[in-house]
Parts: C-alpha cells; sequence; structure tokens
C-alpha cells in the first residue's frame, strides 16, 4: 500500500486502541498498546487449524467455564449468538478471523511477560518503519537499543559489534579444532567409499575407521565421525562379499542365485557410489559461519552428511545382515533366508527388499518354470529343491526325483513344492517310461489357462499367486494326461485284473483245472521236477478254461516260477505263478510289490491245495462207504471196527471240511472281492499317479492284513499253516485207511471164489497182493486178525490227528478275538457261527 494508505491504517489503529484504552482503567499505557496492535496487524502469520466459527467459539466457552466464570460463559454463548446472526450492511464478514484474533490476543496476554525482540517481529510489518517510529515516538531513534516497557528496538548496529562477535567465534572455532570442518567431512566421505581419508584411518585393531586421538577436535565432532564412518565399515563388509562372489568364490559355491545376488548388491552400490559424487561436489564449498548464512548456497557440513546418510545407512546396514547370513547359503536357502528380511513394516525397506529379492529369485523362478513346464532340472550348481539321482527306469518315479528340504524357500509352501515336484517328475516319466510326448500340449494348454506363457521370465519373486496357479493348471493337466496313458496305452486296470484273476486265483475253472493236472507233478521232489514240462501244463490249462479268451498280451506275461527249495521239498512247495510286468508297468509292479503278490499267491495257492486234497479225499470216501455192504462175511468185532473207523474219518474230514470252506468263502470274498472293489473305486477318482500308487498299495495291504499275512499276524498265519499241514497229513492217512480197505475187501470177495476164480482173481489184483505177507496170501482167521490190527492203528492214528486238530483249532480260535484288524474278528464269527466251539471250548 502507498504511504497515504499507510498512514490512514495506522489512524483507524490508533482511534480503536485509543477507544479501548479508555473504556479499560487498568490499561493506561496508550502507546505498548498501540505497538501491540500493529504487531498482531502486521503479523504474516497463519493459523494451522481449519476456519470454524463455531469451533472456536464452543473453545471460548469451554476455556471461560473451566477458569470458573460461568456467567461470563453464558453470556459471551448470547454475544455470539448475536453476533453469528447479524448479517448485511455493517456486519462482519470473516466472523472465523475475529474470534481467533481475540482468542490469541488473550493467550499472548497472559504469557508476554517475557522480552520480545522487535527485529524479528517489525521487518514483518506491512507498514512503513518511518511512519510508525513517527507514531510512537515522535522522532528517529538512533541509539543501539531501547527497552520500552519489556519490548527491545534494534534499527542498527553503527559500531559492528555484530562482525566482531562472529570473527571472534571464529578464531575460537579455529583454536579449538586442529582439524577444519571441510577437511573432516572429505575423509568421512573417502571412509565412505573404503579409502583412508588424511586423518580417519581404518583401525583392523579397533575393526572400524577411526579418528586418532592425537587429534584434537572436539568430542562431539569425533562421535559423530565415528557414527557416520559406520557407513563406510558396512560398505566395506558389502564391497567384500561382491569382490569374493565375483572373483574368489568358484561358481559352485556361489551358483546362479549367489550371482544375482552379488549382482543385485552392485547395482544398489551402483546408486550409492552417484550419491557420494553429488555430495563430493558440495564438499567442495566452503563451510560458512552463522553470520554467512543468509548467503551461503550448497556446502556440506558433518551435520548435513548425517542426514544424507540417514537412508544410505539403512540400505547399507540391511546389505550387510544379509552378506553375514548369506555367506554359507545358496540357491534356494539364500533365497528364503533374504525373504525373511522382507517381511518389514518400514515401506522403505520393504521397497528395498522387494526389489532386491526380484533379482535374487529370478533364476529359483527360472528353475520351477522350466521344471513344470518342460520337465528340465536346469539346476547346474544344486541350488533347486527338487534333487534328481539316475537311477533305473522302473525306480524313476519313486527315487528318481525328491525335495530337498533345506533348498526351500520359506515363500514356497510344502504342499506347493509337492506338486511342484509332482508335475515335473510327469513329464518326465511320460518322456523316459511311456515315449509319450503329448504333455508338451498340455504343459502350454496350462500355460494359457494360468494368464502365462512357456517362455522365459514370466513369473518372478512377489507372483506368488501367479506361479500356484500356473503349477496348479499343469499338474492338473498333466496328471491326467499320464492317468490317460496308463489306462488306454497301457491298459493298467487291465493287468490288475489279470493279476486278480491268475495270481490270485479268481479265475476259478483254470485254477480247478491246473490243480488237476499239475497234482502228480508237484507231488515229486522238487528237484526232479522240469519247468518246461510245467510250462506246458499252465499253457494247456489256459487252453482248457475260460482264460483262453483274455487277452493273448495279457497271457503271455503269465509264466510258471520255481521258488528257491531245499532237500526234502516237493513240488507243491516250490510252485508258483508270476506276471511279468515291463515298463512302465513295472513302476507300479516293482519287485518288491511282486514279491508280496507271490506271498498271496502261495497262501492261496496251499489253501486251495488243502480243499483240493479234501475233495480228493472225497471221492475216495463216497464209493467205498457205498459199497461196505460187502464186508458183511467178516466177524462182528471187525465190522464195527470198521464202521466205527469210516465213521471217525468222515467226521473228521467233515470238520475240516467245514474249516477250509468257510477260511476260503472269507478269503475270495471278504477279503479279496472287498479290496478290489474298494481298490476299483480309488482308480476311478485317482488324480495323479501317486493316488494310484497310494491306492494300489493300500490293495496289497489290505489283503496282506485281512489274509493274516501281515507282521502283526505271524503267530496265528503260523497257526494256520500248521493246521493246513495237518489236514494234508489227515488226508494222506484216509488214503492208507481206503487203500487198505480197497484191499481187504478184494481179499474177501477172493475167498468166496471158486479156485479157478482165485487164479483170475490173483490177475486182477496188484502183483503185490501174492507176496508172502499180504492179506491174501493169508488165509481167513490171520485176514481176519490182519483187518483188526489194521483198523486199531487206523482208528489211534485217525484219533491222535482229530486231537492234534482240535488243539490247533482251538488254539487259532483263541487269536482271532485279540486280532486288531475288524475282519479277522468276522472270520471267527463265520467259523463259529452256531457257537459250537464256543460251547465246546469256553476259551473260545
Amino acid at each position: 500500500m502507498d504511504e497515504e494508505e499507510q498512514k490512514k491504517v495506522i489512524d483507524l489503529v490508533k482511534e480503536l486502541v485509543h477507544r479501548l484504552v479508555s473504556q479499560n482503567p487498568q490499561n493506561p499505557n496508550f502507546e505498548n498498546s498501540l505497538r501491540y496492535a500493529l504487531r498482531i496487524l502486521s503479523s504474516r502469520l497463519t493459523p494451522s487449524i481449519a476456519p470454524d466459527a463455531s469451533a472456536i467459539a464452543e473453545s471460548i466457552k469451554r476455556r471461560l467455564a473451566t477458569q470458573g466464570n460461568s456467567s461470563d460463559a453464558l453470556t459471551f454463548s448470547d454475544l455470539f449468538s448475536m453476533f453469528s446472526s447479524k448479517t448485511g450492511p455493517g456486519s462482519v464478514n470473516n466472523k472465523w478471523a475475529l474470534l481467533y484474533s481475540l482468542k490469541i490476543i488473550s493467550d499472548d496476554r497472559k504469557g508476554s511477560k517475557a522480552v520480545v525482540n522487535s527485529s524479528t517481529l517489525l521487518p514483518n510489518l506491512p507498514l512503513n518503519g518511518s511512519h510508525l517510529t513517527n507514531h510512537l515516538n515522535g522522532k528517529e531513534n538512533r541509539k543501539l537499543g531501547c527497552r520500552n516497557n519489556g519490548v527491545l528496538l534494534v534499527n542498527k548496529d553503527p559500531e559492528n559489534l555484530r562482525e566482531i562477535a562472529f570473527r571472534e567465534f571464529k578464531n575460537l572455532v579455529k583454536e579449538e579444532n586442529e582439524v577444519s570442518e571441510e577437511v573432516l567431512v572429505r575423509d568421512v566421505l573417502y571412509c565412505c567409499q573404503g579409502i583412508d581419508g588424511k586423518y580417519v584411518k581404518f583401525d583392523a585393531t579397533a575393526d572400524g575407521y577411526v579418528l586418532p586421538d592425537l587429534v584434537k577436535v572436539p568430542r562431539a565432532t569425533r562421535v559423530m565421525v565415528r557414527k557416520l564412518c559406520e557407513l563406510g565399515w558396512l560398505f566395506r563388509k558389502v564391497k567384500g562379499y561382491i569382490s569374493d562372489c565375483m572373483d574368489g568364490f568358484p561358481a559352485e559355491d556361489s551358483g546362479t542365485v549367489g550371482q544375482a545376488f552379488c549382482a543385485a548388491l552392485q547395482d544398489e552400490l551402483s546408486e550409492y557410489y552417484k550419491l557420494l559424487a553429488v555430495l563430493e561436489a558440495q564438499a567442495m564449498n566452503p563451510i560458512p559461519l552463522v553470520s554467512e548464512s543468509a548467503n551461503s548456497g550448497n556446502y556440506l557440513s558433518l551435520r548435513r552428511l548425517s542426514v544424507w546418510f540417514a537412508e544410505p545407512m539403512v540400505k547399507m546396514r540391511l546389505m550387510a545382515v544379509l552378506v553375514d547370513k548369506c555367506r554359507i547359503l545358496r540357491g534356494g536357502a539364500m533365497a528364503g533366508a533374504i525373504h525373511l528380511h522382507a517381511q518389514h513394516g518400514d515401506p522403505l525397506v520393504h521397497e528395498f527388499m522387494t526389489r532386491l529379492l526380484k533379482r535374487v529369485c529370478s533364476p529359483l523362478f527360472e528353475m520351477v518354470r522350466s521344471w513344470v513346464l518342460e520337465g528340465e532340472l536346469e539346476d547346474i550348481f544344486a541350488e533347486f529343491f527338487v534333487v534328481s539321482q539316475p537311477v533305473k527306469a522302473e525306480s524313476l518315479w519313486r527315487e528318481g526325483y525328491r525335495l530337498h528340504a533345506g533348498m526351500l524357500p520359506s515363500f514356497i509352501s510344502q504342499s506347493l513344492a509337492q506338486r511342484i515336484l509332482r508335475t515335473g517328475k510327469s513329464i518326465n516319466f511320460l518322456r523316459v517310461c511311456c515315449d509319450d510326448r503329448g504333455w508338451a500340449d498340455a504343459a502350454t494348454e496350462a500355460a494359457t489357462a494360468a494368464g502365462t506363457t512357456t517362455r522365459r521370465g514370466g513369473l518372478g519373486y512377489g507372483e506368488t499367486n501367479a506361479l500356484e496357479s500356473l503349477v496348479i493348471e499343469a499338474a492338473k493337466r498333466i496328471d491326467k494326461h499320464l492317468l490317460d496313458v496308463m489306462y488306454t496305452r497301457y491298459k493298467f486296470k487291465e493287468h490288475c485284473l489279470a493279476i486278480k484273476r491268475y495270481l490270485l486265483l479268481g479265475q476259478g475253472d483254470f485254477v480247478q483245472y491246473l490243480m488237476d493236472i499239475v497234482g502228480l507233478e508237484l507231488s515229486e521232489p522238487a528237484n526232479t521236477i522240469s519247468s518246461f514240462k510245467l510250462a506246458g501244463l499252465l499253457e494247456s490249462a489256459i487252453r482248457s478254461s475260460n482264460a483262453q479268451y483274455d487277452d493273448p498280451d495279457i497271457l503271455d506275461r503269465l509264466r510258471v516260477k520255481l521258488m528257491p527249495h531245499g532237500t526234502g521239498d516237493r513240488g507243491w512247495d516250490v510252485f508258483s505263478l508270476e506276471y511279468d510286468a515291463n515298463a512302465p508297468l513295472d513302476t507300479l509292479f516293482t519287485e518288491s510289490v511282486m514279491a508280496r503278490y507271490l506271498r498271496i499267491f502261495n497262501f492261496l495257492w496251499k489253501l486251495r491245495r488243502v480243499e483240493h486234497a479234501l475233495i480228493g479225499a472225497w471221492k475216495t470216501m463216497k464209493p467205498n462207504c457205498i459199497t461196505s455192504h460187502s464186508f458183511n462175511k467178516l466177524q462182528q468185532a471187525v465190522k464195527l471196527q470198521l464202521l466205527s473207523t469210516l465213521r471217525r474219518c468222515q467226521v473228521l474230514w467233515d470238520e475240516m471240511n467245514h474249516f477250509v470252506t468257510n477260511l476260503q468263502y472269507y478269503i475270495m470274498f471278504e477279503v479279496l472281492e472287498v479290496s478290489w472293489s474298494n481298490f476299483s473305486n480309488e482308480m476311478e477318482v485317482a488324480r495323479d499317479l501317486d493316488d494310484l500308487l497310494a491306492a494300489h498299495e493300500k490293495y496289497l495291504y489290505s489283503i496282506f492284513e485281512k489274509s493274516l499275512l501281515g507282521e502283526r499276524s505271524q503267530s496265528l498265519c503260523k497257526s494256520l499253516f500248521n493246521l493246513f499241514d495237518l489236514i494234508l497229513q489227515f488226508r494222506s492217512h484216509a488214503d492208507r485207511l481206503y487203500e487198505g480197505i480197497h484191499e481187504l475187501q478184494a481179499r474177501t470177495m477172493e475167498t468166496s471164489l471158486s479156485s479157478r476164480d482165485k487164479s483170475k482173481a490173483r490177475r486182477q489184483t496188484n502183483d503185490t497182493s501174492s507176496e508172502p505177507g499180504s492179506w491174501l496170501s493169508d488165509g481167513r482167521k490171520a485176514l481176519t486178525q490182519r483187518a483188526s490190527e489194521f483198523f486199531r492203528n487206523m482208528g489211534q492214528e485217525l484219533d491222535a490227528i482229530a486231537s492234534e486238530y482240535t488243539s490247533l483249532l482251538e488254539g487259532f480260535l483263541t487269536q482271532l478275538p485279540v486280532q486288531q484288524h475288524v475282519d479277522l474278528k468276522f472270520l471267527l464269527f463265520r467259523l463259529d457261527f452256531t457257537e459250537f466251539y464256543s460251547r465246546l471250548h469256553p476259551n473260545v
């Protein structure tokens, strides 16, 4: 504003102050009040609160009320209501500003006892200084300063006392500091680059940069230099690691992840070098004194340097911590360790670590992409969490690849790692074992469905969701393709059914015919049996049963196998069937799996042999029972012995047949058929080869446990085999009994024939019947005596067999209730459904 306007404003202010002071007898000092008013009106400070008249009024009322002036608070409330409601000409537009000014004046008056330097207030006045002094004093004040009621006025310094004071201060600083601050700043900048300065040097003993004690500087300066040089100590650590990684470490020790980490650190140091270049340029400017601050520009002091180093210090400290942590780590373990430090709430730290991890994890994510989409394990330096080892083709799935837990980074979950492992393993299984290339199309479809491509560089750190989506899509499609190949091309289900029908003796007509034609051959000593002859008999059994209509590829895989045998073994003890499963079926039907199938076959074969023996005994017994009337001419005692022995033999046969029949029903239906049904259902819902392997393993385990072949059923299985041996022993006794009865019958018939027919009868009987000591060489009396003795011996042997059988059966039944598998308890119910054994033997 011009001079006239300034004068007009001052006049208005004077008039306003005069009116206010005249109404307040406690404040008669007109000049002080006028000066105070001008100071307030000339202030350029702006309030830090939002302009709200109601809020200011409420604050004033609250203050009056808390000070005990309730009546004043009510009066102010009424006045404010009238003031705020008044509009039109003569009203105040900026009501908030007026209320705020009154409030500030009130606060300032209460704390205005301190002396205020007018040099900091009056220069900001928009009014002309000459007019102000003329109105206040009436004349120009040229003294150094004057105090009027607590207000200090400084207009000029004619004697340059200010400059003299600053020069004295400068000399004092020079006396206290042997080294100037400019030199110390340059030394600190050198140290932050790992270079010794003129005064500040690296001390290996103290493991840091040290300003020697002989150098005369204030303690505060020494402390600040030491703090700033920490950045140089951290720089040396980071730089040393990078040098070792690039030049000192062999490539196999650092690996691609370690090299990426060093490259990321080097990039961060490049940004750090740029900052130091800027700071070195500023360090060339002299540091001004306080008196020169108004004219100073870019310069660098230790305090300014501490501000510049705040952010680099945080980053360098992080890099040093990572260097110490990762010095002995590599690959996925290194990436996981760095990832743990990225979980930080500071945005600066989080952004820095994320940028660093994108570089570090790039090789790792490329390995994952290559593995799940191509099945390629590009892990030259053993950094990946999937590890391969050379194995045979049949062991590729189970042993070829595994997870290395130590290399699994923490940002990849265990379940995701398992999927990654299985996906690449499926590709390699299709490529190596199945000679199939359909996985490539499945991988391309998976990448498209996941929203990415099969090219390199599609994934990176921070894209865990994209990685998981890619792995899930790839696993779903490649696993489905693998199962389709196994089911359609290699007919896995058909092979499992063939094993059930032949190795598990599910093809009844084939098994019965095979038993009939190999019985005589297998009764011979094991070392005299020809495997070629048995193979021919197996072929005959196939052609004579419905097995001839099976797939020729399946029948060609069925072969005879003779197990290792010792002295005294019979053919029954060494005969078995085997199923040849070549690649890729040998992945599921491994040697250990086929060995378990062989154990099951031997158990079932022995059970079928016992059944076949009992059927053969029945065929021998039935016609002799019908022709027992031919012994009418024998003495009554001998006839009673005969009938008693026959009855005892038939009763014992019936008990054994009841046990074997129910046991076979349990094995064939409750064990084999139920297990097969469950296995078939699980094959239908299997999602990958691991599920299929688990279902097959569960199928075999179920058969083992329910068939008394498990580890926990060894004693029970031993008791069962003892029963089988006793039944076979009974069969041999029954054969001897009926052979003796047949010979006695022939001798009895011979004694009733004429002399002419005797010779004819001898010719029709065996040659051994005419030998001395045979029944036919003796007379009727001797025949009766021999028959009585024979029946008595056979009866005793049968009694002994019956007693042993009862004891073994009781021991077998006693062990069933304590078995852990619930189906074995059901076997007890089948064998004792009438509670016959429970009543006969209370312990059962």
